[in-house]
């Protein structure tokens, strides 16, 4: 007699996260597991016709900021609409654990500050359940969500705990400090923490204009940290080093320096933002290639990439506009007005004017205003994220014969006011990706910097997951693209393996049954879109894809036709997962 199963997908095109070249296969699935590959006979309680699709694990994105948002929000949107089944939080230093009863204002500064979320969003949202890191954990447990859920400890909670304001304001950790500080983060991984985080670049500072705790650390405060992870033989050591947003790049190899002997001495890996800058094009190589090396010596090193710019996203109802310099508009803004408010005001041929006819005061901000114009592009819809020079404000006046403000004001009057600019700030230095692609190629390259959950109203780079199939294996038209099966593997085994995720991330018997099956002839990514559904009426960024047909989590389904079930089976995920013992399992 044939098993009955709980699910069977049947007939669908598989990219099994292995690397291996896509087959025709199906899958069956039993408690929340992957139970045979091939083809597979009997029945099943439920049967999903996936012919025409592909089949490819969920996605696993390691670097996203839902540490406030995953106490309230279920769905953990945007991430989720772009078939993530598990992600990890805590990263680049900041977070909400351990938090004194004090703090908790000071630790939302903090996230606000350097994730632009914001503050009174936070402060509504969250519900602080917690004292110590192993609190915060227990507090997560409770929750369910579409996605599993891990995290990290963050060196900018973890030294305000210990240091109070010394800690905060970025004083020198005694050597008492220091095993107060190992002690916790100690605890935390023992309770499930995924690893550790920190921040050491200038850009990241809190609403007060203070870089995060930690930014400065000493080599014993940073090595005395890490053992803990190599005491605890588990864990990740996450940052942003110095130099990662194009600040002081002549010391960003005494960054890498320090990073790969500290593996060494832990036995552990380290995680670190690798971005092209402005100032220096191609240091981004020699940071792959000294971590290659590395690696080679003993150590584990993996520079975190991303699949295309960190671009911010400029327009009326985002964080940052173009006009925000010019004194009309700015009179406007301060009038604080609706969004349909303002976009009736800007609709005013004579306000048009005023704004468009603006010139910049000093010849400095002139120069400033002529490198923007040429670096700032139209996004369109769909958007389109490797733009050429004539897609930029610069460019396409030319071609119209108007000036660069009178493309941005038309642009951004589009939609009822909700035209939007992309101005990339980093990996976009040549003004192409075939920077990128080389990352990607790179052996010591992981794919991370997604940022899910953070950078509301500025970026919109959750979506990244969708982009990587869209752009990388299908749509560039300025270079060469990737296979398939690679992109697929670099967002699901390769991401999930480095932070000991084993039981996810590929389709083979034992594995969580975590898929996406995608309609990939009509995948694409819609524009980003801002709506104002966080806590207090809070605004956001946010950005939808079609044709995902079907999202699975633990054998689920969460999202269909790309939206909710309302079903949540996720759930937290306390420290590293191996594979079960596949006995009685196949692989046809």
């Amino acid at each position: 007699m044939q098993p009955m199963h709980d699910l069977i997908i049947k007939g669908g095109t598989l990219v099994d996260g292995t690397g291996a070249a896509a087959r025709a296969a199906d899958v069956a699935v039993d408690a929340g597991r992957i139970t045979e590959v091939g083809r597979v006979e009997g029945g099943a309680t439920r049967t999903i016709d996936a012919d025409g699709l592909l089949v490819t694990p969920g996605w696993v994105d390691v670097h996203t900021h839902y540490d406030g948002q995953a106490t309230w929000d279920p769905e953990l949107a945007p991430s989720s609409w772009h078939g993530v089944t598990s992600l990890v939080m805590g990263n680049c230093g900041v977070g909400f654990a351990p938090a004194r009863p004090d703090r908790h204002e000071w630790l939302i500064g903090l996230m606000e500050g350097v994730e632009d979320i914001p503050g009174t969003a936070l402060a509504e949202g969250i519900e602080w359940e917690w004292e110590t890191f192993p609190e915060y954990l227990d507090a997560l447990e409770r929750r369910c969500w579409t996605v599993d859920v891990g995290t990290q400890v963050p060196h900018g909670a973890v030294r305000a705990y210990v240091m109070g304001e010394r800690g905060a304001r970025n004083e020198a950790a005694s050597a008492d400090d220091i095993e107060a500080m190992r002690s916790i983060v100690r605890e935390a991984l023992g309770a499930g923490a995924l690893g550790f985080s920190t921040s050491r670049t200038i850009g990241h500072r809190a609403v007060d204009g203070e870089v995060v705790p930690g930014t400065y650390a000493a080599e014993d405060e940073l090595f005395g940290i890490g053992g803990a992870l190599g005491e605890a033989g588990a864990g990740v050591f996450e940052l942003a080093p110095l130099g990662s947003a194009g600040e002081q790049p002549e010391d960003v190899m005494s960054e890498v320096d320090w990073m790969r002997r500290l593996s060494a001495a832990i036995d552990r890996p380290v995680s670190f933002a690798l971005l092209q800058v402005d100032s220096a094009p191609d240091l981004w190589r020699r940071q792959l290639d000294e971590s290659l090396e590395a690696c080679a010596q003993g150590a584990q090193l993996y520079p975190q990439v991303a699949g295309r710019p960190t671009g911010l996203l400029t327009g009326h109802q985002a964080t940052f506009c173009l006009f925000a310099d010019i004194p009309a508009y700015r009179e406007l803004r301060d009038r604080e007005l609706s969004p349909a408010e303002l976009a009736r005001a800007l609709g005013d041929p004579e306000v048009r004017r005023t704004i468009v006819s603006w010139t910049p005061p000093t010849p400095a901000e002139a120069e400033a205003m002529e490198r923007a114009y040429g670096r700032t592009y139209v996004l369109g819809d769909p958007p389109d994220y490797e733009p050429g020079p004539e897609r930029s404000l610069a460019g396409l006046a030319a071609a119209r014969g108007v000036s660069p403000l009178e493309v941005a004001y038309d642009e951004m009057a589009r939609d009822g006011g909700t035209g939007l600019l992309y101005l990339p700030i980093l990996n976009y230095a040549t003004g192409d990706l075939d920077h990128v692609y080389d990352m990607l190629l790179h052996p010591q390259g992981l794919l991370g910097l997604s940022d899910g959950g953070a950078h509301t109203g500025t970026i919109c780079d959750g979506s990244m997951p969708t982009f990587m199939l869209t752009h990388w294996t299908r749509d560039r038209r300025r270079g060469a693209t990737l296979p398939i099966e690679y992109v697929v593997k670099k967002q699901t085994h390769d991401t999930a393996r480095l932070y000991g995720l084993a039981d996810r991330g590929t389709i083979e018997p034992g594995a969580l049954a975590d898929f996406n099956l995608i309609d990939y002839d009509s995948l694409s990514l819609g524009a980003p879109f801002v709506r104002a559904d966080l806590p207090a009426g809070g605004r956001r960024l946010l950005q939808k894809a079609s044709g995902y047909v079907a999202t699975i989590k633990k054998g689920t389904l969460t999202f269909e036709a790309g939206e909710p079930t309302g079903e949540l089976p996720g759930r937290l995920v306390r420290g590293a997962r191996s594979v079960p013992p596949t006995a009685g399992l196949s692989a046809v």
